[in-house]
């Protein structure tokens, strides 16, 4: 098994403070899974794909995402460094695949990150605009949707970089509250929403195809679930905090399978409620819980919807900038990256020069990307690095050692986490595998070049 240590004379820029508790990191991982996945995807995917069967796609992907889960908190009892799965990676298969796994989740979180931000813009500006006020066109969305540049999501993510380069107690307490806050609307949704169902709208349950893989049918149940699987990305946010969790062997596999859980019950509630107040062929919006809050008729709820979807795309953003910067930092640590990435900062006792780089950046790709560019992006490369979650799982019980956690099932759950993943990425377009093997074909060039020449400092 492959280790990696840090010099005394490096301890002090590498060092964070444990800081983050079991609830913390609950919060953490609700507050990264809900957010564009239930406030504007599920619209899009229920229009596009499944229907009412969407309900189906979000248990697909609970079922995926609970198998893989348990492999996270297997490992994050078992490894607790920062890094989620570049640092599994690296301790189990070597510096390779580490790089290969570490460069996909840098796509992963910047895109996640970049596409909740476009959401969360038009949220934004939907709400300012029943007070009428409207920004210009210019500044409202990127090019190809009517604009030069979406101002709002670049701002968002700029103001969120600041507050992570502040401290890691300070943004989990802010995202603790946010996070409490829009559950608490989630559910007034699901409450008022299902005393006006139309379950006529539920027929039929699962549309017919149209003769096009993933356009309604079982197809497109499967292909939903792809494109939904973006939304249960924030739960890996909570592996890579386990470096700063006071008792990672008992508040890591909490946080996980916690978050996963919690999460998959609001997305199937929210989208059997979603396609029984309005028709699954109208909600191919920006604000699709909007639009059917408008169906209740209940004066000003549907401002509170707003309301509640700014606080989860907020905190959904975040937590996916929080974990793209723990996943440099690792990366920096193991010199596998420049230094920059991992220099902690004297006051604020975070990496904040790599934190600073990484937001400036997400803001320009939120600035000028359509939301829909992004999304399925994010989708295939959580998938991929799910699959090495459960190889790195089966590697280390050879290897031997203590095991605080150990998932149930023996063999069967990693590799059942493998076939489900497999299966929800062979449901995506093949221009998203295009634009995987393009990334990662540039991150072998880069590692090619720099990584592989620096090994870790022992």
């Amino acid at each position: 098994m492959t280790g990696h240590t840090t010099s005394t004379a490096l301890t002090a820029d590498f060092a964070l403070p444990k800081t983050v508790g079991a609830f913390h990191l609950v919060c953490l991982g609700i507050g990264a899974t809900i957010g564009a996945g239930i406030f504007v995807l599920t619209g899009t995917a229920a229009a596009q794909h499944a229907g009412p069967g969407l309900t189906l796609s979000f248990v697909l992907g609970g079922i995926a995402c609970g198998l893989v889960a348990l492999c996270y908190a297997e490992l994050a009892a078992a490894i607790p460094a920062s890094g989620s799965t570049y640092s599994y990676a690296r301790a189990t298969l070597g510096p390779l695949c580490a790089w290969i796994v570490g460069w996909d989740l840098v796509l992963e979180f910047a895109m996640a990150a970049a596409t909740v931000a476009v959401g969360w813009s038009g949220y934004v500006q939907s709400l300012l605009g029943d007070f009428g006020l409207r920004l210009p066109p210019a500044l409202a969305s990127a090019e190809g949707k009517g604009g030069l540049l979406n101002l709002p999501a670049a701002l968002m993510i700029l103001a969120l970089t600041i507050l992570l380069i502040r401290g890691t107690k300070e943004s989990t307490g802010v995202n603790a509250v946010l996070v409490v806050l829009k559950v608490a609307i989630i559910l007034a949704f699901v409450g008022i929403g299902a005393w006006h169902v139309n379950v006529a709208l539920w027929s039929p349950y699962v549309p017919a195809n149209t003769g096009t893989f993933g356009e309604f049918g079982w197809s497109g149940v499967l292909r939903g679930a792809g494109v939904v699987f973006f939304a249960f990305v924030g739960f890996e946010t909570v592996s890579t905090a386990a470096a700063e969790t006071r008792d990672p062997q008992r508040d890591a596999p909490i946080g996980l399978i916690g978050s996963v859980a919690i999460s998959t019950l609001l997305y199937v509630a929210v989208a059997a409620v979603l396609t029984g107040l309005v028709s699954y062929s109208s909600l191919n919006v920006a604000d699709p819980m909007a639009k059917a809050t408008d169906a209740i008729g209940i004066g000003g709820f549907s401002l509170l919807i707003k309301v509640g979807a700014i606080l989860g795309l907020t905190t959904s953003v975040l937590t996916a900038l929080y974990g793209q910067g723990r996943i440099l930092y690792a990366m920096a640590r193991d010199r596998m990256l420049p230094p920059v990435f991992g220099q902690v900062h004297s006051r604020f006792r975070t990496p904040a020069k790599g934190q600073a780089l990484v937001g400036g950046l997400t803001a320009v790709v939120a600035a000028f990307t359509p939301i829909d560019v992004l999304g399925e992006l994010v989708s295939i490369g959580t998938l991929l690095a799910f699959v090495v979650v459960c190889i790195a799982v089966m590697v280390l019980r050879r290897a031997g050692g203590p095991r605080p956690f150990r998932a149930p099932g023996g063999a069967a759950t990693p590799m059942l986490g493998i076939i489900a993943c497999l299966a929800l990425m062979a449901g995506l377009p093949l221009e998203t595998w295009a634009r995987l093997g393009l990334w990662l074909g540039l991150g072998l060039a880069i590692y090619a070049v720099y990584g592989r020449r620096r090994p870790a400092v022992a």
